[in-house]
């Protein structure tokens, strides 16, 4: 078992766009289970593989005890209107704050064997769709707050202690 540190923000990593997964080697199953181990820990929801430092688009989640991963996920559907809904982040620590997200959510991607996976749900499974395809995508959540919102969280990065 390999829970992996996560980076915090300000790490290059978190920023920059993950690139796709080509091959499905013992280096991506090694990340996968890495991916997984962490996601284990109480309290957490999602990891992305840049959270671990590895530039990949990968995702494990852990929802109400269901524990999966998706390989090259595309969130490519959302439904409703966008709403506010409190969230943190690992890469954030101590910060929880309202966030636009859509209701409802579908990603799809692949396995570790190359099949399709669809996931698609509401309220907390969808929430971590949205959170952890930004991930993907060098987005932090704090880029979803209002600006009055993102200003004070900010405020309170640059005072954290882990900053």
């Amino acid at each position: 078992m390999t829970v992996r540190p996560i980076r915090l923000f300000g790490d290059p990593v978190l920023r920059a766009t993950s690139a796709p997964i080509e091959q499905i080697d013992d280096g991506i199953r090694a990340l996968v289970q890495d991916l997984i181990d962490t996601v284990e820990l109480p309290g957490r929801a999602g990891v992305a593989a840049p959270q671990i430092g590895v530039g990949l688009r990968a995702f494990s989640y852990n929802i109400d005890g269901d524990i999966g991963y998706v390989l090259n996920p595309v969130l490519v559907e959302t439904r409703g209107e966008p709403e506010l809904v409190g969230e943190g982040c690992l890469s954030v620590p101590g910060l929880w704050h309202d966030a636009l997200r859509y209701p409802w959510a579908k990603v799809v991607g692949m396995d570790l064997n190359g099949d399709e996976v669809v996931l698609e749900g509401e309220g907390l499974l969808a929430q971590a769709l949205q959170h952890e395809t930004d991930h993907l995508d060098g987005t932090l959540y704090l880029s979803r707050l209002s600006p009055e919102t993102r200003r004070e969280a900010m405020r309170q990065v640059r005072e954290s202690d882990w900053f």
